[in-house]
């Protein structure tokens, strides 16, 4: 295949601070009341609750025992869509809510802390990015998941990291030019893999940019017969050693495939409690996100997924506040290239969740 050079766009990136915390060790006794709480309160308020794969162990386990789901932002609102419950309450950031809130705009819908957010989301501004598409009008503008409702509301498509090699495939086979947000390594990869003509906004996120190749080839020399599973997110470098480069549910399936006992896993640790249902007798590794001389060999977790705990989704769901809005105006742009997408999956189902991807 001929393929197009991607280009980086020449474009200052907004400066946010990264908040730096800590999984909250709650006591054993205080847990079990909060998770008999929670329960109650749930079926109290007929509400439902959602996780990310990248949210803590309690919140996933929680999730699963109450009817729930835990799986990667757009199934989140998908299965909230598809649930009957009259409240969703969203473990995860800002704009899973937001999607949520998009797709069930009749529902309530609560988070534990909306303070939550995502460096993909804060490093894409709607002002500069309206701009940026303003004076590129001639493309096909596709967004990853990872963006505020306002940038949704912008763009043409809406892509997740396993659908998006095969939508953009198919609009580049229209002969139609992309402008790319927010990731850039994404990006990278599915140009790449397609071959498609691509501009890419220049952003990344905190937890797999830090992802190092050169401690990477270290790790596997240490453990010779271990495969590495990747998220499309991380750089190119450390995707050339990937042994399999995917999605979050895409890494799951990957890791039940894989003949190897040990698996080095190159995306947010909070995906290894379903990896580890997946496939309870493999070992797990992180893949190094530090440098030599550095005080930790990996801090692979996003410090905003970490803001949700057991305790303040018990303060959200005792006051019922934190609640997520969408202005209309927004809301009835934004889910046009989310739908665009839902209905792409179902007529695409194979490429979208093939053997390299899910």
């Amino acid at each position: 295949m001929t393929t197009n050079s991607t280009v980086l766009a020449n474009v200052a990136l907004p400066q946010f601070d990264v908040p730096f915390t800590t999984v909250t060790d709650i006591p054993a006794a205080e847990r079990d009341a909060l998770r008999d709480e929670i329960k109650q309160l749930l079926r109290a308020q007929d509400a439902v609750l959602v996780a990310h794969y990248y949210t803590e162990p309690a919140l996933q386990a929680l999730a699963d025992e109450t009817g729930g789901h835990v799986s990667d932002s757009l199934d989140m609102a998908r299965f909230g869509h598809e649930h009957q419950a009259s409240t969703l309450v969203v473990a995860g950031v800002r704009f899973m809510g937001e999607t949520a809130k998009i797709l069930n705009p009749e529902k309530r819908v609560l988070m534990p802390d909306l303070h939550a957010e995502c460096s993909l989301d804060l490093g894409c501004p709607i002002d500069r990015f309206a701009a940026f598409c303003d004076e590129h009008a001639n493309r096909t503008v596709v967004v990853y998941a990872n963006t505020s409702a306002a940038v949704k509301a912008r763009a043409d498509w809406m892509v997740t990291s396993g659908s998006a090699e095969a939508v953009i495939m198919h609009l580049s086979d229209r002969g139609e030019k992309i402008l790319w947000a927010p990731d850039r390594y994404l990006g990278e990869y599915i140009q790449q893999k397609t071959g498609a003509d691509m501009l890419l906004w220049p952003g990344s996120c905190v937890v797999h940019e830090e992802f190092k190749a050169r401690e990477l080839h270290e790790l596997v020399q240490a453990h010779p017969g271990a495969e590495i599973l990747a998220h499309p997110e991380s750089p190119p470098s450390v995707l050339e050693l990937a042994d399999y480069i995917g999605s979050t549910t895409g890494i799951i399936q990957a890791a039940r495939r894989s003949k190897a006992r040990e698996l080095i896993v190159a995306t947010d640790r909070g995906l290894f409690h379903k990896i580890r249902e997946v496939v309870p007798d493999k070992i797990l590794l992180e893949a190094p996100t530090a440098g030599h001389g550095a005080t930790c060999s990996s801090c692979a977790h996003c410090p905003w997924m970490a803001m949700n705990d057991l305790r303040k989704l018990a303060a959200t769901l005792r006051a019922g506040n934190n609640e997520i809005t969408v202005a209309p105006a927004i809301a009835t742009r934004a889910v046009v290239p989310i739908k665009r997408l839902l209905d792409f999956s179902k007529q695409h189902q194979t490429r979208i969740y093939g053997a390299n991807d899910a």
